[in-house]
C-alpha cells in the first residue's frame, strides 16, 4: 500500500501573472509558498486540505483536458456567489442545490479549467460522521 503524505494539484497556466492574480486576488486563495523567480515562479496556495500550485507555463490552456475540474467547498455559496461576481469572475452557472443534494456554483479559471463551489447543507449526509 502506498503512504501518502501529502497531495497537491498542479496546473501549467498559459499566463502565470493572470492565474496568479485569479487564485490570489479574485478567488481569495492564501500563499503557502513561493519558489523561483521570474513570471514562471511557483506559487503554492491552500485549498482547504490540501494545495494547488501555479508552476511553469503551458501552450495549450488547461481547458484542452476537460476530465479536469477542481472541487472547492465553501460554507455558504450565497456569500461567495456575490463576493466572486463583485470581483468580476465570471460565473458560468450560479448556485443550483444538484439532486444528490449538494448546492453548485461553477466558475472557470483563466484558461478555462472548471472549478465547482460546493455548500454542503447541514442535512447531507457528508456531514454525517458516525460517533461524533
Amino acid at each position: 500500500m502506498v503512504h501518502v503524505l501529502g497531495s497537491r494539484v498542479l496546473l501549467r497556466p498559459t499566463d502565470p501573472d493572470r492565474s496568479r492574480a485569479f487564485y490570489g486576488e479574485q478567488l481569495g486563495l492564501a500563499v503557502h509558498r513561493e519558489f523561483g523567480t521570474g513570471p514562471e515562479r511557483g506559487t503554492v496556495y491552500f485549498l482547504g486540505g490540501g494545495f494547488l500550485e501555479l508552476s511553469g507555463r503551458s501552450e495549450a490552456p488547461s481547458a484542452a483536458f476537460p476530465a479536469v475540474r477542481l472541487w472547492l467547498q465553501v460554507e455558504d455559496i450565497t456569500a461567495a456567489h456575490e463576493e466572486l461576481a463583485a470581483k468580476g469572475v465570471g460565473i458560468v452557472r450560479a448556485p443550483v442545490k444538484e439532486p444528490w443534494g449538494l448546492i453548485e456554483m461553477w466558475i472557470e479559471d483563466p484558461d478555462g479549467t472548471p472549478i465547482v463551489l460546493v455548500e454542503i447543507p447541514a442535512e447531507h449526509p457528508l456531514r454525517y460522521r458516525p460517533g461524533i
